[in-house]
């Protein structure tokens, strides 16, 4: 199980990444300024750090800087910071993405998906299966009983959704929130 290192300072975006994430099959920790960030990062290896901008203590860009002197591992920013000054700062300190909030969590979790599988940590069967239905994630297909299946890209996303999050009940608004 791939484990990611969820930096965020807000508890409540702390806590839906986390669920989120555990959800989709992750092992997840969790740090809310700069300064627990190195001390976790320390402790124990992360196959991802997705890392909030703004934090106490230490700004994600520093934590990034210390992270980058001694690991390689994928870090993906997590902002709502969207200034391309800021922007072209994280990619220079070698990050694999720069993320804006309001996010969609479904294209999150597919960016982590892929940067985890390009480091060497992700699953290498890109397809999501349920009794007869496989969704690739790769080609963006489904087939249902071997019959494919047309489908808008919101469909689409809806059912990567679902079939990333096995058991988990989804609210109307919990779901809007994300494909919105």
């Amino acid at each position: 199980m791939k484990r990611i290192l969820i930096v965020e300072d807000e508890p409540d975006i702390q806590e839906l990444l986390g669920t989120y994430l555990r959800d989709a099959g992750y092992e997840t920790a969790a740090a809310g300024d700069g300064a627990a960030v190195l001390a976790a990062f320390e402790n124990a290896p992360f196959d991802l750090v997705l890392l909030d901008v703004m934090l106490p203590k230490l700004d994600g860009f520093e934590v990034c800087r210390r992270i980058r002197q001694s690991s390689q591992v994928p870090v993906v920013m997590l902002t709502a910071l969207d200034g391309e000054a800021q922007q072209l700062r994280g990619f220079g300190l070698n990050i694999d993405d720069y993320v804006t909030k309001p996010f969609s969590m479904p294209i999150l979790l597919e960016k982590l998906r892929v940067i985890l599988r390009r480091a060497g940590g992700g699953e290498s069967d890109s397809r999501l299966r349920y009794r007869d239905l496989v969704v690739d994630l790769d080609t963006r297909e489904a087939v249902l009983a071997g019959r494919p299946l047309d489908l808008t890209a919101r469909e689409f996303e809806l059912l990567h959704t679902f079939l990333a999050a096995p058991g988990r009940v989804f609210t109307r608004e919990m779901l809007l929130s994300w494909l919105c």
